[in-house]
C-alpha cells in the first residue's frame, strides 16, 4: 500500500502550499482522494497516470477539496479516455458537476458516475474482490466524510518446497493458494496448512478530513495501518476548532492513540504556521509514531 501526497494545505494554494489531494495504491487500485486545486498539476509532476484513477473520492465541497475536480474531468475528454470514472462525494457534487460541463458545452467522452452521500453513519461505498472503501462521518461546517479503505484477505502463500514432496500437479497450486485440500491420485488428501502460509495481513488506511475534534471514530478506525487526519491548528489556537471545526495537532494524536493506529500522518495546516515541525512535536506529546504530509511525499506500508 502506497500513499502519495499531492497537497495538504489549508485555504488558499500558493507555490509551495498546494490544497488537499491524495492517491492511494491499494491492491492493483489507485484511488484519488478530494481534489483540490493544481491536483492536475502535481500528478504530472509526481507522473501518476490519469488513466489509472477509476474512482475519486470527495469528502466535502469546500473549494480547498473539490475546485480540481471539473479540470481532472475535462482533461480526460481532452485525453480521448474511454475508461468509466466513478465520483463518491456529497449530494449535490453531481448537480456541480454537470453544471459546468453544460454551461461548458463540454460532454465526456466516456462513462461517467456519481455516488452521492448523505447518510450520517458509516456505509460501504465501494467494494470488489480486493477491496472495500467505507464512509466515516466527520463533524464539519458542510457535510462531510472521511474514508476508510481495507485490503480484504488475501490468498494463502504456496510453500513450494513442501508441495513439490507430493505427486501434486502444478495445475492445482491454485486451489491450495484459495485454501483447498489437495487429494493425490492415490486418495491421500494433503491438509492445506502444510502446503501453504497463512496470507499476508489485510492493509488498512483511514482518510480524516476537515472535522472537529471526534474521540468516538476511533472505534470505526481502530488498528488502522495509516491515518491521516487533518491537523489545521496548534494548541494555541484551540480556541478557533469550535469556530471553525476543525482539530489541533494534538487532538488528531489523540485520536490515533484511541485507535491503536500504526502510524499517524497530519495535514491540512493553516496557512498562519511557517514552520511545521511543532505540528509533530505536539501530536508525539500524546503519539509517538507521526509524520508530517508534505507535497509530493510517499508513504509505504507494507
Amino acid at each position: 500500500m502506497q500513499l502519495h501526497i499531492l497537497g495538504c494545505h489549508s485555504a488558499s494554494p500558493s507555490p509551495t502550499a498546494h490544497p488537499t489531494a491524495q492517491v492511494l495504491t491499494i491492491r492493483n487500485h489507485q484511488f484519488l482522494i478530494d481534489c483540490g486545486e493544481g491536483t492536475q498539476v502535481r500528478m504530472r509532476l509526481n507522473k501518476i497516470k490519469f488513466t489509472r484513477i477509476k474512482h475519486i473520492f470527495i469528502s466535502h465541497l469546500h473549494g480547498d477539496h473539490f475546485y480540481g475536480l471539473i479540470g481532472f474531468i475535462s482533461t480526460q475528454c481532452l485525453l480521448q479516455r474511454e475508461t468509466e470514472l466513478h465520483i463518491y462525494g456529497p449530494k449535490g457534487i453531481k448537480e456541480i458537476i454537470l453544471l459546468q460541463l453544460k454551461l461548458a458545452n463540454t460532454y465526456t467522452s466516456y462513462p461517467l458516475y456519481f455516488h452521492e452521500l448523505s447518510s450520517d453513519e458509516p456505509e460501504v461505498i465501494f467494494e470488489d474482490e480486493q477491496v472495500i472503501v467505507s464512509t466515516i462521518p466527520l463533524v464539519h461546517r458542510v457535510y462531510t466524510n472521511g474514508f476508510l479503505f481495507q485490503e480484504k484477505l488475501g490468498e494463502r502463500k504456496l510453500n513450494i518446497e513442501v508441495a513439490q514432496q507430493y505427486p501434486i500437479d502444478p495445475v492445482y497450486y491454485n486451489s491450495a493458494k484459495q485454501g483447498k485440500d489437495i487429494k493425490l491420485d492415490d486418495g491421500r488428501v494433503i491438509d492445506n496448512k502444510k502446503l501453504t502460509f497463512p496470507p499476508d495481513k489485510p492493509l488498512a488506511y483511514a482518510f480524516c478530513s476537515d472535522t472537529a475534534f471526534q474521540p468516538e471514530m476511533a472505534t470505526q478506525i481502530a488498528k488502522v495501518d495509516l491515518l491521516y487526519h487533518e491537523s489545521t491548528f496548534l494548541e494555541e489556537h484551540e480556541d478557533l476548532c469550535e469556530v471553525t471545526k476543525h482539530s489541533t495537532a494534538k487532538q488528531a494524536g489523540i485520536i490515533a492513540q484511541k485507535a491503536n493506529a500504526g502510524r499517524l500522518i497530519l495535514g491540512h495546516y493553516s496557512s498562519r504556521y511557517k514552520k511545521l515541525e511543532r505540528f509533530q512535536q505536539e501530536a508525539r506529546e500524546v503519539f509517538e509514531n507521526v509524520e508530517l504530509a508534505i507535497s509530493g511525499k510517499v508513504f509505504e506500508v507494507g
